[in-house]
């Protein structure tokens, strides 16, 4: 814990954080009082109304999201920073062409920008002596976005991201902390009357502005979901293998977006890589070139079972009907499953 009594000038120490956390790469950087006010209760709305699917977790940590003492004792502060990762222009349009989330093509943001974290808290100590914290990136039950507001970073989008005037590819993390930092003010929504996210979303998972229902989002059928990809909205997802950025792709603000960290460059072609050369990728292929990448923790089975709908939803090439059957006797029923569906709609294609 920090010694609150202290000589210690917190706002000049606010501005050193500030600095501070530039010259580590944070493109922006608030601060915000640890309470989630209202958020609290929108969030159990939404779980009352079963909007998390399986996302278990959402339900069980939903007082230590409302609480952020619970999680940390002794916080009173969250620090908010924001990392800019768009890593191109380039858009997946062709049918044979595999669409992943372009948060996903490089390194594991989890990784980078908690190690930039821990070298702010690294730097506040050096400055300060030791202080009571903690350090998130999407890895904890945090909610990012309201502090992220809060902190005066951005206004939450009526796709329920993070927005800002410089667009919305950005990632988040925070520190708890104890520190008595002197808040930021939010800064006022800009979204006003455009509807376009909810427009765009392919399967209709925005069901009013300000609300996801996850059950039918992308992210979640190809990321969090297990099992079974529902049918009636396998035919919706088209070439998108993980994840789904068409309601950041629309949005108007992200016109002033700025080619993000070098970090998050692609890999492995994954920005153009065609669906039928994935599929083809062995368990330990997959794990070995997605090693320091999100995409591994679904898995080598769910990886398939995305890109067979991929592939289902494409053209009947000779190439495509190969690259199915070469997988049609998979020891995985779900994988089994997926391309069953995909070839089974593939011949309908082409009656």
């Amino acid at each position: 814990m920090h010694d609150q009594d202290s000589t210690v000038d917190y706002a000049a120490l606010k501005e050193d954080i500030r600095q501070a956390g530039e010259k580590l790469g944070f493109a922006a950087i608030g601060v915000a009082r640890a309470d989630v006010g209202a958020a609290a209760g929108h969030l159990r709305d939404w779980l009352a109304a079963g909007c998390h699917g399986g996302m278990d977790y959402m339900a069980r940590h939903a007082e230590l999201r409302a609480q952020p003492a619970l999680l940390q004792p002794g916080t009173i502060t969250v620090i908010s920073v924001a990392v800019d990762y768009l890593p191109h222009a380039k858009i997946a349009d062709q049918p044979g062409q595999a669409a992943i989330s372009r948060y996903a093509q490089g390194r594991d943001y989890h990784k980078v920008v908690r190690s930039r974290l821990q070298k702010l808290a690294d730097a506040i100590s050096a400055r300060i002596g030791p202080f009571g914290y903690r350090a998130f990136s999407d890895s904890a039950p945090v909610m990012e976005v309201e502090f992220a507001s809060q902190a005066g970073l951005g206004w939450r989008g009526k796709h329920t991201l993070l927005l800002s005037k410089q667009g919305s590819w950005r990632f988040l993390g925070e520190i708890y902390t104890d520190l008595p930092l002197p808040p930021d003010a939010p800064i006022a929504e800009h979204c006003g009357s455009c509807t376009a996210c909810l427009s765009a979303c392919p399967t209709g998972a925005i069901i009013a502005p300000y609300r996801v229902d996850a059950r039918r989002c992308i992210s979640y059928l190809t990321i969090e979901l297990d099992g079974a990809i529902p049918e009636e909205f396998r035919p919706l997802i088209g070439n998108r293998i993980y994840g789904c950025d068409d309601c950041q792709l629309c949005c108007p603000w992200n016109r002033f977006a700025q080619q993000g960290d070098g970090e998050f460059a692609p890999r492995h072609g994954l920005d153009t890589a065609q669906l039928t050369e994935l599929f083809a990728w062995s368990e330990q292929q997959f794990n070995d070139r997605l090693a320091g990448n999100p995409i591994r923790r679904i898995g080598h089975e769910r990886w398939l079972r995305n890109i067979a709908i991929g592939l289902g939803n494409g053209e009947a090439t000779p190439a495509t009907l190969a690259a199915l059957n070469s997988r049609a006797d998979h020891p995985s029923p779900l994988v089994r499953e997926h391309v069953a569906w995909a070839l089974a709609r593939l011949g309908e294609c082409t009656d």
